[in-house]
């Protein structure tokens, strides 16, 4: 059963400014430091990591994809996706909620009118936190004054629980996509902390039901026409980088598992090329998407998310790799329950789970033959 979170009083001080992406990546590992030592007791407890959510938007690294006319870093893609990767091998939950958070600021960056994007990203600069969601059918949304009142519920989508605002996907009659932008703090939205997975057991997950809250229609923004928005393609790659990260820490724990133990050394050579290969790919993909990003036509933006298809594919299927050999290859050792080293496994499989794999295959076929 749900429960309905009440977290919305927390306080947390502004956060501070990231100047460059050396201090981004380094800010990245520091944190990854702290992260790693209860990211297994988080797991087996369920213990919801709001003070390290609040110690990343202190850090400022929640702000680096802001842009330089909103007083931002705006780092390349490809650090975009490693940071995740390394936030992810430390803790892939928080590193999930960070995919959903940077995802949203993009798609504000390339949709929202001026004067909603001066205002949120004011907001990410002091430390906010954005969770994108899709409005479930049955919900039910009317003209109100300047804007209109929703009334309904959003579909499960990570980092719900951790966010000051979200961003609802939904349809406007007469069949217009938007995505609606209001606070998680307003006394008409409630969050019901209903997420069960047996992975990502603590990526934020929930369902927000909206009763009755009012939408000004300045925090309204058309959805992107293109099925290869940029939006979409760094959620991809952003994706891979969660799943580089989980390919990452079981890699570490294997090594640490096996000790000065024989192991076949092509084994180990295997999984040890294969993560390097999707860490390739991530950073091509990245190089694309800026390339998109710089000059958003329709053939750059396909071929970036052609590549971060492929690195989210990649990642998937290195992930389930390298968590299936840290018991293939560490045997008995790896297998006790207090180790939870099985975490691994289980964040590769339910990430895996929200890829439309298929749908990204056929594209790509697509995408080739032209």
């Amino acid at each position: 059963m749900g429960t309905v979170s009440q977290f919305q009083d927390r306080i947390r001080p502004p956060a501070r400014r990231i100047e460059n992406e050396e201090e981004a990546i380094s800010t990245a590992r520091n944190l990854a430091d702290t992260f790693r030592h209860q990211a297994s007791e988080r797991d087996i407890n369920r213990i919801l990591p709001f003070a390290e959510l609040d110690a990343l938007s202190v850090s400022g690294l929640t702000a680096i994809s802001v842009p330089p006319e909103h007083e931002g870093l705006d780092v390349p893609n490809a650090l975009l996706a490693e940071i995740i990767a390394i936030i992810a091998e430390a803790d892939a939950s928080i590193g999930e909620t960070l995919e959903n958070h940077f995802s949203v600021l993009e798609t504000l960056r390339t949709q929202a009118p001026e004067d909603l994007k001066a205002s949120l990203f004011t907001r990410v600069l002091l430390g906010d936190r954005f969770a994108g969601a899709a409005v479930a059918d049955g919900s039910e949304l009317s003209p109100e004054g300047s804007g209109y009142r929703l009334s309904g519920r959003m579909r499960q989508a990570p980092g719900i629980l951790y966010a000051d605002w979200i961003a609802a996907d939904l349809t406007l009659p007469p069949g217009r996509p938007v995505t609606l932008y209001f606070s998680r703090n307003s006394e008409d939205v409630q969050v019901v902390d209903d997420w069960d997975g047996f992975g990502q057991r603590t990526n934020g997950s929930a369902t927000t039901i909206a009763g009755a809250v009012h939408v000004d229609v300045g925090t309204i923004a058309p959805a992107p026409s293109s099925a290869y928005s940029t939006g979409i393609s760094l959620g991809l790659l952003l994706k891979a980088g969660v799943g580089l990260g989980i390919a990452r820490a079981a890699w570490a724990d294997l090594m640490t598992a096996i000790g000065d133990r024989t192991v076949f050394p092509s084994r180990l050579g295997e999984h040890a090329v294969g993560i390097e290969i999707t860490a390739a790919a991530l950073e091509r993909a990245g190089r694309k998407l800026d390339i998109a990003q710089v000059n958003p036509v329709e053939a750059a933006m396909a071929d970036a998310y052609f590549s971060a298809s492929a690195a989210a594919i990649t990642a998937g299927e290195t992930a389930l790799s390298a968590a299936n050999a840290l018991f293939e290859l560490a045997g008995e050792a790896s297998t006790g329950i207090g180790l939870n080293l099985d975490r691994h496994w289980r964040n590769a499989r339910i990430h895996a789970l929200s890829l439309p794999r298929d749908r990204l295959l056929h594209r790509a076929g697509d995408h080739m033959s032209r």
